[in-house]
């Protein structure tokens, strides 16, 4: 799947314009799904019609019996029953775009089969570690606070950690996301990618208790180095070089306003993570603030999960939300652990 598609030209037949959409109508398709997603589907996409060219099948419309086939011949590759499931997804967000229908029944059904087998031999579905307030502490105390990469990375590990954000989220957050408030600061995410709609929503970002590892004081310091550089517009988290420059983008990459990107935050918590010495450092990624942050407010004495979902940017009834949550009640809430044994 492209992100650019090759259109009839407009001097088409009235009949033949009535099933071709222009350039502009393609891009706002796009737009619907997240960048990053996009990527991934792209990279699906281009692997799945690879391999149609191998095996002698027509990727688009693909028959049931191809889609069965291909998530059979992934299985039989070792890949991780996430992967194959994203890869079926992509394949049929492409005949969506494209108008035509898809048939999963049989991919799903080899995808079930192969999900016990995978549990049978012992694969996990791997899941980024939660990050607990005393693994953050210690993430905070290794970032240098004179230097610009400390100051930022701190701003992205607490603030990320305070709003239980997704590291897209953060990486889109531009200075005028944030508005000073009494308690703290205002944040407002434009776009998400539970928010099919872009709604936004508006996360209030209190204060914290400890100076170390205070969102807002962490992002006010960050604000602060932005505009002794000139920067008082654009994007919140710009890149920093390995000569300390901010926001200098090498020729062809990443984006020209030098914003940076969901992998750079999950990079910065990584770094962070293996610097602090935490077990599983390698492990650590963006995702690991947003589960932190879940456990962490659920684990609270007077823990509201209906605010909790909204702060976060949880959908109602969220299966992810109450997998995290589970980890806390397990033990808080364990039924064995009353009957008398």
């Amino acid at each position: 799947m492209s992100e650019s598609h090759a259109l009839a030209p407009a001097e088409q037949t009235l009949a033949e314009r009535d099933t071709h959409l222009s350039e502009d109508a393609w891009a706002l398709i796009l737009e619907a799904t997240p960048a990053t997603t996009r990527r991934a589907y792209r990279d699906d996409w281009n692997r799945f019609t690879r391999w149609c060219a191998t095996q002698e099948r027509t990727p688009l419309p693909a028959t049931a019996e191809t889609l069965a086939q291909y998530a059979t011949s992934l299985a039989m590759d070792g890949k991780a029953p996430a992967t194959i499931g994203r890869a079926m997804a992509a394949i049929a967000k492409a005949h969506e775009a494209a108008g035509h229908p898809v048939d999963r029944r049989g991919a799903r059904e080899v995808l079930r089969g192969y999900r016990k087998r995978y549990a049978k031999a012992g694969g996990k579905t791997k899941r980024a570690p939660a990050l607990t307030l005393t693994a953050l502490r210690a993430m905070v105390a290794t970032l240098d606070p004179d230097t610009l990469v400390g100051v930022r990375d701190r701003a992205v590990i607490v603030l990320g950690f305070a709003m239980g954000a997704r590291r897209s989220e953060l990486a889109a957050l531009d200075l005028t996301d944030l508005e000073p408030h009494a308690e703290g600061i205002q944040v407002t995410v434009r776009i998400s990618k539970t928010d099919k709609d872009g709604a936004g929503r508006i996360v209030a970002v209190p204060y914290g208790s400890n100076l170390a590892t205070c969102p807002v004081r962490a992002v006010e310091q960050w604000r602060t180095a932005l505009a002794h550089h000139g920067r008082e517009s654009g994007p919140l988290f710009l890149r920093i070089d390995r000569h300390g420059r901010l926001g200098h983008v090498a020729t062809g990459k990443g984006s020209p306003d030098g914003r940076i990107t969901g992998e750079t935050v999950a990079a910065i918590i990584r770094r962070a993570a293996v610097a602090a010495g935490l077990d599983a450092a390698s492990a650590f990624s963006g995702h690991s603030l947003r589960r932190g942050f879940a456990t962490a407010a659920y684990a609270a004495p007077d823990a509201d999960l209906v605010r909790i979902a909204r702060h976060g940017g949880w959908k109602e009834g969220s299966a992810a939300l109450f997998g995290y949550l589970e980890e806390v009640d397990r033990w808080r809430k364990n039924p064995a652990a009353g009957i008398g044994l």
